[in-house]
């Protein structure tokens, strides 16, 4: 008689050491947070939120390791041993000489922004991200995106739509010149897109475009390492390497990346630039005194510096960024066993649900992701949030809504905090929202700030 074979299931690699209770909630209960939030979910509060996918910024859960670093703070004003420790693993890892440490992401792009873009600049890009290209703007440049088309197909399985197509680029190059393109901005993996990863092959033909035209070439590695596990999956040639040595390829084809630690380092607060442009090295150490604090700190205590120290070398373990990208396939796997229709190839750091294939009965102006947001947490109290029209933000010439092609709902994981038994919380939530998507009414948005709008925006259910 043949032996049966037995699945192995999987699991993932950490064990729980403390835990914080979270607060059961109630339909009625959530139908009343989410009125009063303006069925926004960045307005709810976080007690009323049971399962919490709306970001993986700061949210994560940090190790036995980093928390013992944050015993060591040095607290000094200046010259901390713990800025230290961090400069040391950005030249090990990132393989960049001079470093910039910040508050957050955003701080570090605004300190790039600044210093290498002029008024009448244009901005070429893998997709917008939503505070990447507000500086870009406020420090007088417009982006244009050059990513592949395949990006802007939810359904499309190119294993990296995160690549700049070079034909687009090359068309922007010839139409404004090179002079006014002070940088190409890429971002791997790419967020709006779905998480979705560049290819190391596009990385260098983008290097070597860039080296032609005497532009340079900054990345967005808040998540690099994330796109640097993909190649390892899915690119030939680099699956005997590790995902630091990927990581540390990519990044030399860069004259520097600003990051948010909160995503892979696995911190709640941190941020930095790295270049190996020591003029602008110069000048964002100037400028950081001035936004951030003093150029050893910026803006952080010393144990945070020391938690993100940590972080990087915990980053680039290959069984911690494998148990982090599971737990994202298997909520996925789940999701398309249903026919719930979501981005694919499934993404790095969230599943992002096809708001517009499942609310098609709604127009993009009556908002179907933010729509689709709040029908799930009202189910469930599962956060997620909206990655669409309001995202997207408005037209500055035309003053109309910009319309992307994708509208999406993302659902992203902080890292090492739920369990599979809230992945299936999630999915079943999501599923049978999916099943009654029929009777979902639109909303409208009755407030609406002049900047990154999806944050504070407020909206009213449609009659």
């Amino acid at each position: 008689m043949a032996k049966k074979i037995l699945k192995r299931s999987w699991a993932e690699n950490f064990k729980i050491k403390v835990v914080e209770p979270i607060k059961m909630t109630t339909k009625q209960s959530r139908e009343k947070a989410a009125k009063e939030a303006g069925y926004n979910t960045f307005l709810l509060k976080s007690e009323d939120v049971y399962i919490d996918l709306l970001t993986d910024s700061g949210t994560n859960a940090m190790s036995d390791y980093q928390w013992a670093g944050m015993m060591i703070g040095d607290e000094a004003y200046a010259g901390s041993k713990n800025f230290y420790n961090l400069w040391n693993n950005v030249k090990k890892y990132y393989g960049f000489p001079y470093f910039v440490p910040t508050h957050q992401g955003r701080a570090a792009e605004h300190l790039v922004s600044k210093i290498l873009i002029k008024p009448g600049d244009f901005i070429p890009g893998n997709m917008y991200f939503t505070t990447t290209r507000l500086h870009q703007e406020l420090a007088g440049a417009t982006f244009v995106d050059v990513i592949i088309d395949e990006a802007h197909d939810a359904q499309n399985l190119h294993p990296f739509k995160g690549n700049i197509d070079l034909k687009k680029l090359d068309k922007l190059v010839k139409e404004v010149g090179a002079d006014k393109i002070p940088y190409v901005s890429m971002a791997a993996p790419v967020n709006m897109a779905g998480g979705q990863p560049v290819s190391m092959a596009n990385i260098v033909e983008v290097y070597e475009y860039c080296k032609k035209h005497k532009i340079k070439l900054w990345l967005d590695a808040t998540r690099a390492t994330e796109n640097a596990y993909f190649i390892k999956l899915r690119e030939k040639g680099y699956q005997d390497k590790t995902v630091a040595e990927i990581l540390k390829e990519m990044c030399k084809y860069f004259e520097g990346i600003w990051v948010s630690a909160k995503k892979d380092l696995m911190v709640n607060i941190g941020g930095f630039l790295a270049t190996r442009n020591r003029s602008v090295y110069l000048e964002a150490r100037n400028l950081c005194v001035v936004y951030e604090g003093l150029h050893t700190y910026g803006g952080l205590a010393g144990r945070d510096m020391e938690a993100m120290a940590r972080g990087i070398e915990e980053m680039v373990d290959f069984d911690t960024i494998h148990a982090r990208i599971g737990q994202v396939e298997y909520l996925g796997k789940k999701l398309l066993e249903y026919n719930v229709p979501i981005v694919l190839p499934i993404g790095g750091h969230g599943v992002f649900l096809d708001a517009k294939k499942i609310l098609s009965h709604l127009k993009q102006t009556e908002f179907p992701a933010q729509t689709l947001a709040n029908e799930i947490y009202v189910d469930s109290g599962v956060r997620g949030m909206e990655r669409g029209i309001v995202s997207s933000g408005r037209n500055k010439v035309t003053g109309d809504h910009n319309y992307p092609k994708l509208e999406l709902v993302r659902l992203t994981f902080p890292r090492r905090v739920y369990t599979q038994a809230h992945l299936d919380v999630t999915h079943e939530s999501i599923v049978s929202v999916y099943e009654d998507r029929k009777k979902v009414k639109g909303l409208k948005m009755v407030f609406e700030p002049k900047y990154l709008r999806f944050f504070q925006a407020r909206f009213e259910k449609l009659k």
